[in-house]
């Protein structure tokens, strides 16, 4: 119950701010800091959706087990065994699990997307504008709408999380101590319920990759914010430096650039 309390607590986000205001201090001191801060976060974030991609691939072919099993071959359910541990579902319980290869391309390549300048953009303004004032507009957006969504996000889909994993379910407005009251009768109670009776039912790790979504934008908040600093402090020569982005290979350039 003390982590149930503190994860969404106005003292966990005091010590998350003020981490981030000491990095800042220090990386103002030296830029150094500054630029190995942008460094890690942002191969954190394109590590963690390199990995995470491939669930992409993973989804297509588990995709194509099912049709291949169900049309074909008649099957009524996938038994998978590692090391001699037999997982036995039925057929649409594979189906409905497909959406979890999803959600984890978007809650986890989020970040990797942003890095890699793939997500969508509507630069009405931002294309018209001064090298030094997208920095000032990079910055600020940074500020102002991806930490407090990611803040905002995080407190609501923690207690989310938490209610549909034990018993009594904890409540944003609970105390700590009213919470250690309850934590004398706390017992797991994980959310297995699905929309069909043989059909997915381990919902609750969405709402655990939902805060893993939030942290993530919250780390890239803070990579943005020091990028467009130290490219609007260093002027255009540092424009992307250390950015470390996908490229095609010779031949898919060609293709890309035929089509």
């Amino acid at each position: 119950m003390r982590i149930v309390y503190y994860g969404g607590s106005v003292e966990f986000f005091t010590v998350v701010f003020a981490l981030f205001l000491a990095l800042t201090a220090l990386g103002l001191w030296r830029r150094n800091i500054m630029w190995g801060a942008v460094r890690v976060l942002e191969g954190f974030a394109n590590g963690i959706g390199r990995f995470f991609a491939w669930a992409g691939l993973v989804m297509v072919l588990q995709q194509i087990v099912i049709v291949f099993l169900q049309r074909i071959f008649r099957v009524s359910e996938i038994s998978f065994g590692p090391m001699g541990m037999a997982f036995t579902k039925d057929l649409s319980w594979w189906s409905e699990e497909l959406k979890l290869y999803n959600a984890m391309i978007v809650a986890l390549c989020v970040t990797y997307t942003f890095v890699q300048g793939g997500h969508v953009r509507v630069d009405l303004v931002y294309s018209a504008v001064s090298y030094r004032t997208k920095r000032i507009i990079d910055m600020a957006g940074s500020l102002i709408f991806m930490m407090p969504v990611a803040v905002l996000t995080w407190m609501y889909a923690w207690y989310f999380l938490w209610r549909h994993l034990i018993t009594p379910k904890p409540s944003a407005s609970d105390t700590l101590d009213k919470l250690m009251l309850k934590a004398r009768a706390v017992r797991w109670n994980v959310e297995t319920i699905g929309f069909s009776p043989s059909g997915f039912n381990a919902y609750f790790v969405f709402k655990i990759l939902l805060l893993a979504y939030c942290g993530l934008v919250f780390l890239q908040a803070i990579a943005f914010f020091y990028r467009s600093y130290l490219e609007l402090v260093e002027g255009e020569p540092s424009e992307g430096k250390y950015l470390d982005k996908d490229t095609l290979g010779a031949g898919e350039e060609a293709y890309e650039g035929t089509h």
